[in-house]
């Protein structure tokens, strides 16, 4: 589904996907800032990969789903391990979906809390 994207190169897995709710998970190694911490930037692009997947399954076949607003709000910081990524639906309609995304690191403490909304459009 993702050869060759950023989140192929972040090395996102997959570990559930519905238009309900969409759960994966990424590595801290190679995904850090300078000082070994994971990057909040990364934290933003597992959040909108995992909102946009379920958003592309709401939409369904022959339309697309495009990002058009994303916060992050970053609680703490990740040295080590991975990361997950859940994204519940809060908003499912026919133009619009937006999903609320919480990452945890392996302890199963909050890294991150982030919001994406996704405008849905025919391909």
């Amino acid at each position: 589904m993702h050869k060759n994207t950023l989140a192929d190169r972040m090395g996102i897995e997959f570990l559930e996907v519905s238009a309900e709710r969409v759960v994966g998970r990424m590595p801290v190694e190679g995904n850090t800032q300078p000082y070994g911490l994971l990057h909040g930037g990364a934290s933003a692009v597992l959040a909108e990969t995992l909102g946009s997947v379920g958003a592309a399954v709401h939409a369904g076949a022959g339309r697309i789903a495009v990002g058009i607003e994303i916060n992050a709000t970053h609680h703490r910081s990740a040295r080590e391990g991975w990361v997950t990524g859940v994204a519940t639906r809060l908003h499912g309609g026919r133009t619009l979906a937006t999903y609320d995304i919480e990452i945890t690191d392996e302890q199963g403490r909050r890294v991150c809390t982030s919001r994406l909304t996704c405008m849905l459009r025919d391909a």
